[in-house]
């Protein structure tokens, strides 16, 4: 597995340290029931609306590891909203207030909890498919072009690459899976699911978000590789919900050093997965634990995407 150089990924000497961040596991909002909780998040039903509280969670090949990356929900949420903003004028979405101070009792009076990973949003109903889209060929998109010189039903010119930039950005449905795995779509299966009309718009409002997301993580030196989103429905209006642009939903690679046929250096999810991979966990029983290296590289990258992207720090 390629290693980074010293000057690629700014160090724990630079960053505040793992180990001096306070970690969120659970959450439990006094005066509110149990929330649902997702791989990463916990989500509280207000009635019309939702309470979600990123948690320090972190998930690889649908698991959830140990230990949480200290601080990562607020990467992750801040960043989001970054994006939520960045987007506005292309898709509405599901933010109603992301300053916890602002939330209504007894809300408000959690601060120390809520302060930067949590958000008050719309309650949706989700539409139960994942977009993605793709520029670059990585991931499941490339095991599935070695088989088939094609990602979900769209052909791709021979002789591509690992990390091979893609003629122009295509469109990759998932399905979305509840538990298991996400399962790659062609767009047929999406009509199939969501109609003609919604399947045609899912399609041309998740590549103007690729194509905007990309643009701005130029600016900051990084290659979009791929992304996905997830929309719904609030009064027949589609929004969108969840998270954008993250580095958990997200790979950024660093422009400088990409160059395809090669492991790409990157700031997000990638670093953990090369490790799973490369110490020879199966992906179905138990996940090995997190040795501190890993979670103090992780939380490396996460901030150092969060600074390129959005030319500011996260608050941690």
């Amino acid at each position: 597995m390629r290693q980074e150089s010293k000057t690629e990924i700014r160090g724990a000497d630079q960053h505040q340290s793992a180990q001096h961040q306070k970690m969120l596991w659970n959450s439990q909002v006094p005066g509110l029931p149990q929330p649902r909780k997702g791989k990463v998040r916990d989500i509280y039903d207000l009635g019309s609306e939702l309470l979600i509280v990123a948690t320090d969670r972190l998930s690889a090949y649908d698991h959830i590891l140990q230990p949480g990356i200290p601080g990562k929900g607020k990467i992750l949420t801040q960043l989001s909203n970054f994006w939520f903003d960045q987007l506005e004028d292309l898709v509405p979405h599901h933010l109603i207030e992301t300053d916890s101070s602002l939330f209504p009792a007894p809300l408000a009076a959690q601060g120390e909890l809520l302060k930067g990973r949590s958000i008050l949003v719309r309650k949706a109903e989700v539409i139960p498919f994942e977009c993605v889209a793709r520029g670059f060929l990585a991931g499941s998109g490339y095991q599935e072009y070695i088989r088939s010189e094609s990602v979900c039903g769209v052909s791709l010119p021979s002789g591509l690459e690992r990390a091979s930039r893609l003629p122009e950005p295509i469109f990759t449905p998932a399905t979305k899976a509840e538990s298991g795995h996400d399962e790659n779509i062609d767009f047929e299966t999406l009509v199939r699911g969501v109609g003609e009309d919604l399947a045609q718009r899912l399609r041309q409002i998740t590549l103007d978000l690729y194509r905007r997301g990309a643009e701005r993580a130029a600016r900051g030196g990084l290659l979009l590789a791929d992304t996905k989103f997830e929309f719904g429905l609030v009064d027949g209006e589609l929004i969108l919900v969840d998270e954008a642009l993250t580095s958990d939903s997200s790979r950024y690679w660093l422009a400088d050093l990409w160059q395809p046929g090669q492991e790409p250096s990157s700031v997000d999810k990638q670093f953990v997965r090369n490790w799973l991979d490369a110490s020879g966990w199966d992906r179905e029983s138990p996940p090995p634990e997190l040795p501190q290296e890993v979670v103090q590289g992780t939380l490396d990258r996460y901030q150092e995407a969060f600074r390129r992207l959005t030319g500011g720090e996260p608050e941690l």
